[in-house]
Formats: structure tokens, sequence, C-alpha cells
């Protein structure tokens, strides 16, 4: 199991790293949160355990960023100093499973990791997500055609999946790039139509397919059934 690690003191993220390695469980460490999103782009984290207050982002920015950046959406374990009931509220309603306020004894710490770590491995095995051949193994970011394995970089992945959750729905090119490239990212939509033309051709979405990737002018893209 791999846990993620953010928080912006040095001191107590090392301590949150022994905990973790203490307990059988690999760690990779962030001191930001930017830093942990362009990671989130690339790796696969079962676990997350993140400082609600960061000098880069605030608490409510980087859980929504976390969440819609991760098809599959890992347990997430918030660590803040105590927060007033309509804050609590905000980061669960935001994507933390749980909050501890710092400081918290090792062992109550130690316990919530091992029962998040359960529940990452019981959620794993339903993280998929089917459209017809179309199956995508949301925590090994795998697509599945008719029984044969599709590689994806993880960009293609989550642009793919995002399409097939809005079947027949057009969607914004400023929706497409803040959920698959983070908040706020400063990026040409020609990057989008790079990969819009790569996932076209990867996993055949052409009318005699049963499929149709197509622009709609001024907005975005529409994948859509097609019946002929």
């Amino acid at each position: 199991m791999k846990v993620a690690i953010l928080d912006k003191d040095p001191t107590f993220r090392q301590a949150l790293v022994t905990l973790v390695e203490d307990a059988g469980f690999h760690s990779t460490s962030f001191q930001s949160g930017r830093e942990l999103m362009r990671s989130l782009q690339r790796d696969g984290h079962d676990l997350l355990v993140i400082d609600w207050d960061l000098p880069d982002l605030s608490g409510p920015n980087l859980l929504e960023g976390v969440r819609n950046q991760v098809g599959f959406n890992p347990p997430l374990l918030l660590l803040t100093a105590p927060l007033a009931s309509p804050d609590l509220a905000l980061a669960l309603r935001t994507g933390a499973d749980c909050v501890l306020a710092k400081p918290c004894t090792h062992e109550v710490l130690a316990a919530q990791v091992l029962a998040l770590a359960r529940r990452s491995t019981n959620c794993s095995e339903l993280a998929v997500e089917t459209f017809g051949e179309f199956r995508f193994e949301l925590p090994t970011r795998r697509l599945i055609i008719s029984g044969r394995a599709l590689h994806l970089t993880p960009k293609e992945f989550t642009l793919a999946l995002l399409l097939f959750r809005n079947l027949n729905r057009a969607v914004s090119r400023s929706y497409i790039l803040e959920t698959v490239w983070g908040i706020d990212p400063a990026l040409s939509t020609r990057t989008i139509d790079i990969h819009i033309s790569k996932i076209r051709t990867k996993l055949g979405l052409r009318p005699e397919s049963g499929y149709r990737l197509s622009p709609v002018y001024g907005f975005g893209y529409r994948l859509e059934e097609y019946a002929g």
C-alpha cells in the first residue's frame, strides 16, 4: 500500500513517514499542495494524509483538486488545528474521510491510518466503472476494451473516463482543463485537442464503432453513442 503524506512542518512530516512505514506501508512525502497535485497526475496513492493549513493552497481548494484529479477516491485523513463546526463540516463535504486535530497521540493517529488502510483495500476491489465494452479500473488506471488491455497515459485515462461519465453531454474546455490538469492550469486549449485526438484513435471512438467524439463549437467536446 502506498501512502502520500503532505505536511508543511518537516519534523512532523518525518514523524508521519516513520509511523506509516512502521505500520508496513510505503510512503511518499510532500511539503506543498501543488507538489502533491503534480504527483497525483502521475502516480497512484492508496491513502492520503494531508495537512489542512498549507502555504500554497487553502484546505478546501486542495481537497477539491485532489478529488477532481483522482478517478478512484482513496481514503483521505485530514490533519488540522481544532476547527470550528462550519469549517469541520466544509472539510468533510469537500473530501475528507476523517479529521484529526493536532496535536494527536501516536496511538490514535496510527489506529486511524490502519482503519482507513483497511477501507482502501476493500474499496479498491470495487473501483471499476463499465460503459458497454469499456471497463475502467480506477485504482490501476487501466482500461480494458472487450477483454483487451489498452495502454493509456494517466492524463488520457482521466480524460477518457471524464468523457464516458458525461456520455451524450457536452463538456466545456474549461471544465476539462480544471478536472484533468488541475487547479487553474496555465495551459493552452491546444493541449486538450491533442489528447482528444489520441483518445479518439486509441479507443476507436468513431461512428462505425458506435461512438462519436466531436467538438462543440466555441464550447468543448461531446462523446455520444451513435446508432448510424
